[in-house]
């Protein structure tokens, strides 16, 4: 590359800086302007392996890191949970092949069949069948017991795989929908006994259940038809419905209002698509670097009622990947980009020791509420003594003192 301009004071910008900056393109640029300046821009640039961006561009100027943007509150925090099956590989690091071969955005059926030739063992393991059962299962009940109904995506290791997980966990999906029909009616709200209460909770789940939808999404591949009848799947109406359908699954999905919640995919939609109300994203597939975080940044948008974002880590992700995790995004005190869902049940154990306390100095006894049904007169009556004793005017001149 012949030189283009030698003055000193031509300012190139290059975003993206973590990859393409490194290879011929990048190093014809240079040649071309050989006493630039080059300020760069890049997402991940504390990975592991991925410190070249320092060398080739110089310090950092400004950091801006997952805990910085929580605490601006421009991405909510991400909590994560180990739900790794019982049938698990018992290296907890898989097999560093696995990484390089699945990094890749997206897997064409070429790669995908070198994946499941080299690594036989480790592939078969993570996609027999009873092991997708116990997951599709497990994805059901957990859905359906998260506080924020918000959308969720489920990342398989493949297209084959993303396929028969969809439809494992729509089998699951009618048979809880069956069995929470048979839950009576809930009864009238002021006398409702607790096994009315359940049912009343049943049904609530149940409008859920009813209501939501599911779909593939998957890039198309040659053959690919071809390629899941071999396997038994048939892929056809879902590569219909991705042609198809008006508006767009992208937009559905977007879409709050829309009943598109759960989405199965591999690689699409890892990067670039943010869908605000999306809380929750079920990975199993062997994941590092900025993949991974691609990935688990879909969990992290604002949306109104969302106070936090769940990683649900079925494929053991977390347990090799924690220290990378911590380059890339600890914020000051090394604090980590994702934090065990542990912490917030222990949080929450603390929040009602510190209720039950203050109650009980206030002379309310929580317990007394446990013996009474719910909805009853005498629940009614110790309701009121309760509130009478929290805002009577000694108890509110005792909190509120020293304060104007």
């Amino acid at each position: 590359m012949p030189v283009l301009s030698d003055r000193p004071d031509v300012i190139v910008v290059a975003d993206e800086a973590h990859r393409s900056q490194y290879d011929t393109l990048a190093l014809n640029m240079r040649a071309a302007l050989p006493r630039a300046i080059f300020v760069a821009f890049t997402g991940t640039p504390l990975l592991a392996g991925e410190e070249r961006t320092k060398d080739v561009f110089g310090d950092y100027v400004s950091i801006y890191d997952f805990h910085q943007s929580v605490e601006d509150g421009a991405t909510v925090p991400l909590f994560y949970e180990n739900r790794t099956p019982e049938l698990q590989l018992v290296d907890p690091d898989l097999n560093e092949d696995i990484y390089t071969l699945i990094e890749a955005a997206e897997l064409d059926p070429e790669q995908e069949a070198k994946l499941e030739r080299e690594l036989s063992r480790q592939y078969h393991i993570l996609t027999r069948d009873d092991r997708l059962e116990t997951l599709a299962q497990d994805i059901v009940r957990h859905f359906l017991g998260r506080g924020f109904v918000g959308k969720a995506m489920v990342v398989a290791i493949d297209k084959a795989t993303a396929l028969k997980m969809h439809d494992k966990v729509r089998k699951h999906w009618a048979a809880e929908r069956e069995i929470r029909k048979l839950a009576p009616a809930p009864g009238a709200p002021l006398f409702e006994t607790e096994t009315e209460q359940k049912f009343r909770e049943l049904h609530q789940r149940l409008a859920v259940l009813t209501s939501t939808d599911m779909a593939l999404i998957v890039s198309p591949g040659q053959n690919e038809i071809e390629q899941m009848a071999g396997l038994g799947l048939d892929i056809v109406p879902h590569r219909k419905r991705m042609n198809e359908s008006q508006p767009p699954l992208d937009e559905k999905f977007k879409d709050t209002n829309d009943a598109l919640r759960l989405v199965f995919v591999c690689a699409m939609r890892l990067t670039g698509f943010d869908a605000p109300s999306c809380s929750t994203v079920y990975l199993d597939k062997p994941m590092r670097n900025h993949s991974l975080m691609q990935a688990i940044a879909r969990a992290n948008r604002v949306f109104p009622g969302k106070h936090s974002g769940m990683i649900v880590d079925y494929a053991n992700v977390f347990a090799s990947l924690e220290l990378t995790l911590a380059m890339y995004g600890s914020g000051r005190g090394g604090e980590r980009p994702v934090r065990n869902k542990q912490q917030l049940i222990d949080e929450l154990r603390v929040a009602v020791k510190e209720a039950t306390e203050f109650c009980a100095a206030h002379q309310v006894n929580l317990g007394t509420f446990e013996c009474t049904a719910s909805g009853s007169l005498d629940r009614l009556q110790l309701l009121e003594d309760a509130v009478n004793a929290l805002i009577s005017p000694d108890a509110l001149r005792r909190e509120f003192q020293g304060h104007e």
